[in-house]
C-alpha cells in the first residue's frame, strides 16, 4: 500500500506498520526528518510543508495519515500563559478536503481539544481524536506506570520504542526552556495506536469483502 505520512515527526505512528508498505513521510524540521530517516531508512522522507505536499500529491497514494500540530488545540490552553495563538483551523480544512476529494482512505489525528470539535471525530484512540473515512472503534491503550508526562526520557523512549541516542545525537535546540528531546517524544503517537488504526483499515476491508460476498451469494440464490 502506498502511504503518505504527513507531519511525520520521528514516526511514532509508523513504528509498528508492516514493512511491505511504500511510505512517504513529510516533516518540516530537517533534524527531526533525519531522525525519522535513521529509524526508517527505506521510507521516502521529504523535508517540506505537509499541507502543500498533500495538495500537490494526494492522488498518488492509497492511504494518508496526518498528524497536524496540536499546540493550538490542546486543553493546555486552559492556562492563561498558553493563550497566545488562535486555533489553527487548517486541521479542519484538511479533514474536509480529504473527505471530499481523496479517493483512498485517510486518518487525521489530533489531541482532545479544549473546545467542541468543529467536525465530529469518529473515534477516540488513546489520547487522540480520530477523523477517518473507515470504521475505527474507540480504544484505550495500556499505559506505563504513573502519568506519561512524569516519565523520565529513558522510560518514555522505551515506552515509545525509540532509540534515545538518535535524539540526543541530533543536538535539538531548546524551546521555551523545555527539554527538546522530551518534547519530541511527547509529540509521538504511541506505536500501538498507529498499529491499531492501520489494522482497523485492514479489518474493515476484510469485513466489507465478506459482506459483499454474502450479499452477492444472496442475490445469486434469489435469482436462481
Amino acid at each position: 500500500m502506498r502511504i503518505l505520512n504527513l507531519f511525520a515527526g520521528i514516526g511514532g505512528n509508523r513504528t509498528l506498520w508492516d514493512k511491505e508498505h511504500e511510505i512517504t513521510a513529510v516533516e518540516h524540521d530537517q533534524k527531526i526528518a533525519m531522525i525519522y530517516l535513521k529509524r526508517f531508512p527505506k521510507d521516502n522522507v521529504i523535508v517540506g510543508d505537509a499541507y502543500e505536499y498533500c495538495l500537490n500529491h494526494y492522488e498518488e497514494f492509497d492511504f494518508i495519515w496526518a498528524s497536524p500540530p496540536c499546540k493550538t488545540h490542546t486543553r493546555m490552553m486552559a492556562f492563561p500563559n498558553m493563550r497566545n495563538k488562535l486555533p489553527d483551523l487548517r486541521l479542519y480544512g484538511l479533514i474536509l478536503f480529504l473527505d471530499q476529494f481523496f479517493k483512498g482512505n485517510y486518518v487525521i489525528e489530533n489531541v482532545i481539544s479544549y473546545y467542541k470539535p468543529l467536525v465530529k471525530p469518529i473515534a477516540i484512540v488513546d489520547r487522540h481524536y480520530i477523523w477517518a473515512n473507515f470504521r475505527i472503534q474507540n480504544k484505550t491503550l495500556k499505559k506505563p506506570r504513573g502519568n506519561i508526562k512524569d516519565l523520565s526520557k529513558e522510560d518514555l523512549s522505551q515506552y515509545l520504542q525509540v532509540d534515545l541516542k538518535l535524539l540526543t545525537a541530533a543536538k535539538l535546540k531548546n524551546t521555551r526552556n523545555h527539554d527538546p528531546v522530551r518534547m519530541v517524544l511527547r509529540n509521538c503517537v504511541v506505536p500501538e495506536a498507529g498499529k491499531y488504526i492501520l489494522d482497523s483499515l485492514s479489518n474493515n476491508a476484510t469485513l466489507e469483502k465478506w459482506i459483499f460476498n454474502e450479499e452477492k451469494e444472496g442475490v445469486q440464490q434469489n435469482g436462481s
